[in-house]
């Protein structure tokens, strides 16, 4: 398969093959004579055993959902917020149902995920989904009515989008999501151990970063583009010298 074929030529070809055929490979490189052939095939081998654990992991986070579907239920979506806390800006919540042979192994809590692999990772995830939707509730909605409401309004929103509807609803958080028909189950730690919770966490929180970098562009002197509009130290020096602006929640200040 790769007799008298250089390293670099090697490495070529491994990127034309598919899973099962890099299996095969690995072996095949392991019983070479050379050793930087052999050390390749290692690679290989560290590098297949990395994707299996990974797609464990995810198979687990998939359980719940995946015993819901076998109950009957067809569409299970799950429900995640980004901006609860934060000092300026929305509360952001998605909703989404996700394919049944979805299994991307990088989904985790978005707050575990660096900023530019969620930026990836988002396309990926409404790529693999079946229906998903966002919602929003704002800064003035959330002085009005409060934080708690604010969220489970953004999350009613995200649900509207959804084309088909879902059928039973997994919520991250231990708070049930009142003035709703459908079935539903709140999941404590849910962005970091259920599937489409997680999936749901990185759309949040990927599309609210994102209109925070929008705001940062109107007031560049509260670096929202950094801080997301949560209280750092920086945030509340430019408070004391510039105020607060449209976008700050004056029930957080």
């Amino acid at each position: 398969m790769f007799s008298g074929q250089s390293i670099d030529g090697i490495k070529k070809k491994l990127k034309l093959l598919t899973q099962d055929e890099l299996r095969v490979a690995e072996d095949i490189l392991k019983s070479d004579v050379r050793i930087g052939v052999r050390k390749l095939g290692s690679s290989l081998e560290r590098q297949r055993l990395k994707r299996e654990e990974a797609e464990e992991r995810i198979l687990r986070m998939k359980r719940k959902e995946e015993g819901l579907k076998a109950q009957g239920h067809l569409f299970v979506a799950g429900i995640d917020e980004a901006g609860r806390g934060p000092l300026a800006g929305p509360v952001v919540a998605a909703c989404v149902v996700m394919k049944e042979g979805s299994l991307i192994v990088e989904v985790d809590d978005s707050k575990k995920i660096k900023e530019e692999l969620r930026e990836k990772l988002f396309d990926r995830v409404i790529a693999d989904s079946i229906s998903f939707g966002i919602g929003v509730a704002t800064n003035e909605e959330i002085d009005r009515i409060n934080i708690l409401q604010a969220t489970f309004l953004a999350m009613r929103r995200a649900m509207q989008y959804l084309n088909p509807s879902a059928d039973y609803i997994l919520i991250d958080g231990n708070q049930l999501l009142p003035e709703t028909q459908k079935q539903q189950e709140a999941v404590i730690r849910g962005d970091s151990s259920c599937y489409c919770i997680a999936c749901a966490s990185i759309l949040a929180k990927v599309y609210r970063d994102r209109l925070m970098r929008e705001y940062d562009k109107i007031y560049p002197e509260f670096q929202f583009s950094k801080n997301k509009g949560y209280g750092t130290a920086e945030h509340y020096e430019a408070l004391k010298r510039w105020g607060i602006t449209p976008v700050h929640r004056r029930s957080f200040l």
